[in-house]
């Protein structure tokens, strides 16, 4: 079933698929290979109808992901840095896509590309030991994957700002602090954290979750009035379906749902 990846690892359990960035002596880095590999295993996932939850995360103890490869990047002309980030646009925007919920499972270091990519999943839970940041303006350039955009769009512009402009580390409390980050947990617990999330998920309906996810991410970007009018379409939209029957009429009859994803 699953395609012959060599930078990443994707497996899948019961009704959860897990992507696992693969190349720890380097700390995970996002190279061109690894990404077009984490965007097809995150079509082989939403294709898969088996797969209700996804979980993005990193080999090895250090890091989720310390950011884009330099090797790769710091010789790109300006056209070609362009096209650079357009792709990565498209991969994150592809996961915001995916009617299925993605938790972001973060230990060590959460830096550059690997925070735009966790900043595109749905949930983020973290170990007391990671590490955050874009620290692109150290290196003389800017974050290209939706760093400037989407650190914005969660933690306000005066932190975006700070974290963006001054390109330091912060700890995971501190990201908590901000909204970065959905949960900090030691780091022994992480796992059993994480699947707990998952199991909650799994109880609910898959079909109004993906409804739920599309809603919220594209009414984010809609002034109120368009955006509570497609709230009101997405409200309609569920209501409708087989499991709303279900959730609603087990409600009343005081007994757990049994939804089917319809």
């Amino acid at each position: 079933m699953a395609h012959d990846y060599k930078n990443i690892i994707y497996t899948r359990e019961g009704k959860v698929a897990t992507i696992a960035f693969n190349r720890p002596k380097a700390l995970n880095a996002l190279s061109m290979a690894l990404l077009a590999e984490m965007s097809n295993a995150f079509k082989e996932a939403e294709q898969d109808d088996q797969v209700q939850v996804i979980i993005l995360t990193g080999t090895g103890e250090r890091a989720f992901c310390a950011g884009a490869d330099l090797t790769e990047v710091k010789d790109l002309s300006a056209v070609e840095a362009i096209h650079y980030s357009l792709n990565v646009h498209n991969y994150t925007r592809q996961m915001e896509k995916i009617r299925k919920p993605i938790i972001a499972k973060i230990n060590g270091f959460c830096l550059g590309g690997g925070a735009e990519i966790a900043m595109a999943c749905d949930f983020r839970i973290a170990s007391d030991k990671s590490k955050f940041g874009q620290p692109e303006i150290k290196l003389g350039v800017i974050p290209g994957g939706g760093g400037t955009q989407r650190m914005t769009r969660l933690v306000g512009k005066t932190m975006s700002m700070e974290l963006n402009m001054l390109g330091e580390q912060i700890d995971a409390q501190e990201a908590y602090r901000l909204g970065l980050i959905n949960r900090v947990v030691p780091e022994e617990i992480l796992n059993r954290v994480v699947d707990e999330y998952v199991k909650k998920l799994l109880h609910l309906s898959p079909v109004v979750l993906g409804i739920l996810k599309q809603v919220i991410h594209e009414g984010i970007e809609m002034d109120i009035d368009r955006a509570l009018s497609h709230e009101a379409a997405s409200f309609g939209a569920a209501l409708s379906t087989e499991d709303a029957r279900e959730g609603t009429t087990a409600f009343l009859e005081k007994r757990r749902p049994q939804f089917r994803g319809r």
